[in-house]
């Protein structure tokens, strides 16, 4: 969500003039987008914050933006008063207060309402910056706001503001928008992305809006993140195995493979319903690549709680895990009733545990591929290799001194790891054995 945003206020800057530069020590504007999801997200956007106060110091024309889930959509008193050298501040998939700002500091205003009247009508092209645009093939599209679920340890319905669905009228011109400028591959993002349309009466369901974007021509791929457990219907997922631009990818957090930690968390379900959540996605569509969530040391999570996330993990072999520590969130529902009850040393040994797993699960899992000829579509080149990925979300790279770029090329994998594979193009020579293999850790 912070990348979709972070592209849109480039883009409206753009449209006043700006160019991007590589150094804050040049820029005229500088736009800080944080997020707060966990403790050390947070530390990190206050330690950045921090560092840009010189610059201010030396230049008072500078102007500093803080945008994102650290000011969310409340109060920003607290915030102004502790960094007063911040000019601006934004909540989360807003740059309309530093375009204003910047607008009124040069006492355009006649500029001003001619300018926001113009974002109105130009609103979905305000997608990519210019720097991005051919070049971008795998782009996100928000099409749900904010959260309104309120799991116990989650602080984005405190920071993002109550569930809010997109009109998909403006998702459809968005979506024509990102493919006009390159992008061959959409993913749809909301907070429980399955939820889309259900606070607006007259909207359609995510599975109604996925066959209004599979129309799109040029655009390739069509994925969505992140679902819940209990809002994933039976037409959203014979939605994605009858449309062949729908990848079979499901991003479906567990959380946790404890009842009463489930419970304590607020999620709505039991480790048996999941299970049972699993084993209908994989009915329904074959071959279906499934990603989770998991949080360990949870307030009050003993190890026998702890082993029952493992067992879950171990049972269901999910193609990817990301994990988490459970992180304190001022203001959610466990930060005030619960205790952080969990050693921070403990925390980590379970989580280098489901990570070792989660390796062995991955690479018995990517091992099948080895041998077989898949789909990728490449997104860019690093170093001598093109990057790419599968149907189902795997990461492979492939030598070849082509253009690959925005391609969907059929691809022979030769060898596999737990986080990505390597292969030749389908009908070329293999090529030398390289000494060290691509790696990407779990996190």
């Amino acid at each position: 969500m912070n990348v979709a945003d972070s592209q849109r206020v480039a883009s409206a800057l753009e449209h006043l003039g700006y160019q991007p530069t590589r150094r804050a020590e040049e820029a005229d504007v500088i736009v800080l987008n944080t997020c707060v999801v966990r403790q050390s997200a947070e530390d990190k956007a206050y330690g950045r914050l921090s560092s840009l106060k010189p610059l201010k110091q030396r230049r008072p024309e500078l102007v500093i933006n803080l945008m994102g889930c650290l000011v969310g959509v409340r109060n920003h008193d607290v915030l102004k008063k502790r960094f007063p050298f911040v000019d601006v501040f934004s909540p989360p998939s807003d740059p309309s207060p530093l375009i204003e700002h910047l607008l009124q500091r040069e006492r355009q205003q006649q500029t001003l309402d001619e300018t926001l009247s113009r974002f109105e009508v130009m609103d979905n092209e305000l997608v990519l910056p210019l720097a991005e645009r051919g070049k971008l093939v795998a782009a996100f599209l928000p099409i749900v706001y904010g959260c309104s679920h309120a799991c116990a340890f989650c602080i984005i319905p405190y920071r993002r503001g109550v569930e809010r669905s997109r009109p998909p009228q403006e998702i459809l011109a968005e979506a024509h928008a990102l493919v006009s400028q390159g992008v061959k591959e959409i993913t749809l993002l909301g907070q429980i992305v399955d939820r889309y349309g259900m606070d607006q009466p007259g909207y359609p369901s995510l599975a109604q809006l996925l066959r209004m974007l599979h129309n799109i021509e040029g655009l390739e791929r069509i994925r969505f993140l992140t679902s819940h457990p209990n809002w994933m219907s039976n037409e959203l997922l014979d939605t994605v195995a009858e449309l062949p631009k729908v990848m079979p990818h499901i991003e479906v957090p567990s959380q946790a493979g404890d009842d009463q930690i489930l419970a304590a968390m607020r999620r709505g379900y039991t480790d048996a319903d999941y299970r049972r959540l699993i084993e209908r996605i994989r009915s329904k569509i074959p071959g279906v690549s499934i990603a989770t969530d998991i949080i360990v040391g949870f307030p009050g999570e003993s190890e026998e709680q702890f082993m029952h996330t493992y067992q879950q993990l171990a049972d269901l072999k999910l193609d990817v895990a990301h994990l988490a520590r459970y992180s304190v969130r001022p203001g959610t529902l466990a930060a005030r009733q619960m205790q952080d009850s969990v050693p921070e040393a403990e925390k980590w040994r379970r989580f280098r545990l489901l990570e070792e797993l989660q390796e062995s699960i991955a690479a018995e899992t990517n091992a099948r591929y080895l041998g077989q000829t898949v789909k990728v579509l490449f997104e860019e080149k690093k170093k001598q290799r093109w990057q790419g990925r599968t149907e189902t979300n795997k990461l492979v790279f492939v030598e070849s001194d082509e253009n690959l770029r925005g391609q969907v090329r059929e691809v022979q994998i030769t060898w596999t790891g737990p986080w990505s594979m390597l292969g030749q193009l389908a009908g070329q020579q293999p090529q030398p054995e390289l000494l060290i293999q691509p790696s990407i850790s779990i996190g």
